[in-house]
C-alpha cells in the first residue's frame, strides 16, 4: 500500500472536470453557486451560476467559506522547506502532529484579519485545505481519498505572541477569530500535486512551494492517521501545512494565497483595539521573547533570496 507521498495513481477528487462551489452573501442571505469554467454555454467564464440559475459576477459578491466544518484539525509541519527552515532538516518528525483551530477563527475571500493593538507579531501562513465529504473513521490512506469532497487555498494566520503560554494547545496563536481566511470556492478535479503554492504580501510573493516535489505527507496519509481515533465528518476541514518563510506583517497589508488550480484568496490585515479585559490584567499577555521572535521572524538563512527580497518590497510599498 502506498501510504505517503508521492501517490502512484490520481484519486477521483482530482480528475476532471473542474468544479469549484462558492457560498456567497446576497441581501443578507448565504447562496451557493459554481464557478462557470471556459467552454461551458451556461455563461461567461468566470461568473458565478447560483443554484437558483442567476448568473452573477462574483466579484461583485461578499465571499463567506466555503465550508461549514464541526472542527479544523492542522498539520504543524509538512513541507520539506519548512522543516529545514525550522529544524534544519528535510523531516520534522517521524510522523504528523496536530493542533486545532475553533470555527470561529474562519473568515471569508476578501474579508478582514484583525490584528489587536496589544499584539505583534501576525504572521502568515498560505496553504490547502482539504475538506471532508462524507462520514470517515477507521479508513486506510488508499480508502482516504474517496472521503476527500475537495480543496481551498487558505491563510492559517497566527498571532505568534502567544507563542511562549498557548505553545502547546495554539489555542490563541491559531485560534483567535478571523485568522482562518479560506476559499474563495471549494475545488475538485484538479490534480492538486501538480499545482504551485504562492502566498503574496502586498503584491509580492513570500512564501512559493510546488506541492508535489516539496510534500512530506498526503492529504490520505494525514486523513486515515486522524481518522483512527477521531470521526471526521461532512464539511470539517483539514490544513496541510506551509512552506518556508512564515512571517509577521501589519496592519494595511493585503495578504493572498495563491494555488494554481484552486484559486486566489485574499484578505486584509485590520488593527483593532486590544480586549477589554487585557487592561485589567485578565489572561497571559502577549509578549516578545527569544521564544516568539524565533517563530515570528524565522531563521533567514535557511530561505531562498528571492523570498526575502520579496518581503522587503512589500514592506516597502506598504510605506508608501
Amino acid at each position: 500500500m502506498n501510504f505517503e507521498f508521492p501517490i502512484q495513481a490520481l484519486p477521483a477528487v482530482m480528475q476532471g472536470p473542474r468544479v469549484e462551489r462558492r457560498r456567497v452573501l446576497i441581501g443578507g442571505s448565504a447562496f451557493w453557486g459554481t464557478i462557470i469554467e471556459p467552454g461551458e454555454q451556461a455563461g461567461p467564464a468566470g461568473h458565478l451560476r447560483l443554484d437558483d440559475g442567476r448568473v452573477l459576477d462574483p466579484a461583485t459578491l461578499p465571499h463567506l467559506p466555503p465550508v461549514q466544518p464541526s472542527k479544523i484539525i492542522a498539520v504543524h509541519i509538512s513541507y520539506r522547506s519548512r522543516s529545514i527552515e525550522t529544524r534544519n532538516k528535510d523531516r520534522p518528525t517521524d510522523t504528523p502532529t496536530y493542533f486545532t483551530k475553533p470555527p470561529t477563527s474562519l473568515n471569508g475571500h476578501g474579508g478582514q484579519i484583525l490584528k489587536p493593538e496589544d499584539c505583534k507579531y501576525l504572521n502568515y501562513e498560505g496553504e490547502y485545505a482539504v475538506v471532508i465529504g462524507r462520514t470517515c473513521r477507521n479508513v486506510t490512506p488508499d480508502e482516504a481519498w474517496d472521503f476527500i469532497e475537495g480543496f481551498c487555498p487558505a491563510l492559517d494566520m497566527g498571532l505568534q505572541d502567544f507563542r511562549d503560554t498557548d505553545q502547546g494547545s495554539m489555542l490563541r496563536v491559531k485560534g483567535a477569530d478571523t485568522l482562518l481566511p479560506i476559499g474563495p470556492g471549494l475545488v475538485r478535479g484538479v490534480d492538486l500535486f501538480a499545482q504551485t503554492l504562492r502566498t503574496r504580501v502586498n503584491g509580492q510573493v513570500v512564501q512559493e512551494a510546488h506541492i508535489g516535489e516539496e510534500t512530506i505527507w498526503g492529504p490520505h496519509y494525514v486523513i486515515a492517521d486522524i481518522a483512527r481515533h477521531i470521526t471526521l465528518v461532512p464539511g470539517d476541514v483539514i490544513l496541510m501545512g506551509t512552506p518556508c518563510h512564515s512571517r509577521s506583517i501589519d496592519a494595511g497589508d493585503v495578504v493572498a494565497c495563491e494555488i494554481t488550480g484552486l484559486g486566489h484568496l485574499s484578505g486584509t490585515v485590520t488593527a483593532i483595539a486590544a480586549p477589554r479585559a487585557a487592561a485589567l490584567g485578565v489572561g497571559h499577555a502577549p509578549t516578545d521573547t527569544p521564544e516568539v521572535r524565533r517563530v515570528a521572524l524565522g531563521f533567514d538563512e535557511r530561505v531562498p533570496e528571492v523570498l526575502k527580497q520579496g518581503l522587503e518590497r512589500a514592506r516597502s510599498r506598504a510605506q508608501e
